[in-house]
């Protein structure tokens, strides 16, 4: 990543929270560039990212339970302005001097707060009465020295509190959740008002820094990637392909267990929209014969992300064969890393801990490959955004979510050719009428899956049938850590049946999964 992309963030402080993220993304959203950091790291760490501004950020802990995070002072008396969101409230009221208390007035879930100044820096332009989202059993009783207390609830007499001199200001709610009807702008008012940032940042007007950061990286050596046809993976390949042209070789591996025109997508629409040098690697028998056989879901899985390993190294093996050369070798390989992968592996303190087994299958720790990983900064929603940007087919870009094992693991039973057949002919008639009915963007994804090892009795032009069952499986999610079951229109739901039952013989039943995660997981295996 360029120096410039990474100067003066908006650090936002996990306290173990399970909103963290979300802090992060509402940041952005505001135009501000922002990272996640631990608690554990030390003031000085904090300071040497140069930070524009700080956000602390809610917890599980109560602030004086023996173990839970603490906050220390110096880093409110460093001049920079922070933020703090409920646990993250209560750290700044105990670093500070000021009280909190278990008062036997918890407040969880929607909660009317009264505001006592609509013109103060983080509640300007906004009613007295509005909306909160509470979590605490602690409450401020005291607030410190210095703050000027600007709202309350029945729950919490210091409810909010600000100090524009030293830019230190506080909320007890949730304002990242859009159950906190006016939590955007409160956040926004931070960032502008107190911390005076520049809320410039957008993924659109920072792709040629990434594709500057990628040319730099990569000099004029040689560049593989791994281009499953995801967003991901292709605006990543995307990025490094304009960064660096034909040093860039795609890799397309086709395991049998794509999508309906997946691997047709790739071919056609994103090298004719980017230009990029793209290698198809037909492995269908070698993944078939291979999982003959097996009906066991662990075991399809660690069997795909093995034939997987070993079609790509193939095919990486000829490309330094026929496309390498001793004086620019093939150095680099390309992969999809989001920021929420770099997060979740360990707080973005490098690239060793980052999932192997992310977007290119489970690649090896002995292939020799260093990595490029120009989206390791962004979210989906951002990725979406720059591939825009770069002229990746919005058929790309817009796709749903879809597991690196593909349709190996919505077949519940063993994988054979017939099976993933019928089970193309169904997904494809879901797709194209979920897509008709305008509901691509409302849904998360829609997996669709057959029960290959159950049959049951149906009736099909006066003859008694009995046939696979077909499960549809849409939800709603942001980030895939918890979804619930998208409400489908029941003519979208009735022609989806209607049509999969006439148009796949093998199917004489259409189910509708309704399930939320948790307890469900998205995928059945």
């Amino acid at each position: 990543m360029s120096e410039s992309l990474q100067a003066k963030p908006v650090l936002v402080v996990d306290f173990g929270a399970q909103y963290a993220q979300l802090i992060a993304r509402r940041v952005r959203e505001a135009d501000a560039y922002s990272e996640v950091v631990p608690h554990t790291w030390s003031t000085e760490q904090m300071l040497a990212k140069q930070p524009s501004a700080i956000i602390l950020s809610g917890g599980p802990s109560s602030v004086y339970a023996d173990g839970a995070p603490r906050l220390d002072p110096a880093l409110l008396e460093a001049g920079i302005p922070v933020f703090g969101m409920c646990y993250g409230f209560q750290a700044m009221v105990q670093a500070l001097g000021g009280t909190v208390a278990h008062t036997g007035l918890g407040e969880y879930g929607a909660t009317q707060a009264q505001v006592s100044d609509t013109t103060s820096t983080l509640f300007n332009g906004q009613p007295a009465d509005q909306s909160v989202w509470m979590s605490h059993g602690d409450s401020v009783t005291e607030a410190p020295d210095g703050m000027r207390v600007t709202a309350a609830t029945s729950g919490a007499p210091v409810a909010a509190f600000e100090d524009d001199e030293r830019r230190l200001y506080g909320v007890q709610w949730h304002p990242e959740v859009l159950h906190s009807t006016f939590g955007q702008r409160v956040l926004e008012n931070f960032l502008v008002r107190g911390a005076g940032i520049d809320t410039d940042w957008t993924p659109d007007n920072v792709a040629d820094e990434l594709v500057a950061a990628v040319r730099e990286q990569v000099g004029e050596d040689r560049v593989l990637c791994a281009l499953s046809g995801g967003v991901d993976s292709a605006v990543a390949a995307a990025i490094v392909q304009k960064a660096v042209g034909d040093q860039l070789t795609c890799v397309h591996v086709d395991h049998g267990l794509l999508r309906e025109g997946e691997r047709e997508q790739v071919e056609r629409e994103f090298v004719e929209a980017t230009g990029v040098d793209l290698i198809v690697y037909d492995a269908r028998e070698q993944f078939l014969t291979a999982l003959a056989g097996v009906t066991d879901p662990e075991t399809k899985r660690k069997i795909i992300g093995r034939e997987f390993i070993r079609a790509f190294e193939q095919a990486a093996r000829d490309v330094v064969e026929d496309r390498g050369d001793e004086e620019h070798p093939v150095k680099w390989l390309v992969q999809g890393t989001l920021y929420p992968d770099v997060v979740e592996s360990g707080g973005g303190e490098g690239a060793a801990n980052i999932k192997s087994h992310h977007n290119v299958g489970g690649l090896p720790d002995d292939l020799q490959f260093a990595l490029v990983e120009p989206l390791r900064t962004l979210f989906k929603d951002e990725v979406r955004q720059v591939g825009l940007e770069l002229g990746v087919p919005e058929a790309i870009v817009w796709r749903q979510p879809f597991p690196g094992p593909g349709l190996g693991i919505r077949i519940i039973g063993e994988v054979t050719a017939e099976r993933l057949e019928i089970l193309r002919r169904a997904d494809a008639i879901a797709r194209e009428e979920l897509s008709e009915a305008g509901l691509d963007r409302e849904i998360w994804q829609c997996p669709v899956v057959l029960l290959a090892d159950v049959r049951s009795v149906g009736v099909q032009g006066d003859g008694r049938t009995y046939g696979h069952p077909i499960v549809l499986r849409p939800v709603s999610s942001e980030d895939a850590m918890t979804a619930d079951w998208s409400r489908v229109p029941y003519d979208v739901l009735a022609t989806i049946s209607n049509r999969i039952t006439n148009e796949v013989s093998e199917v004489n039943r259409v189910v509708l999964d309704i399930t939320s995660k948790p307890p469900g997981t998205i995928e059945w295996e």
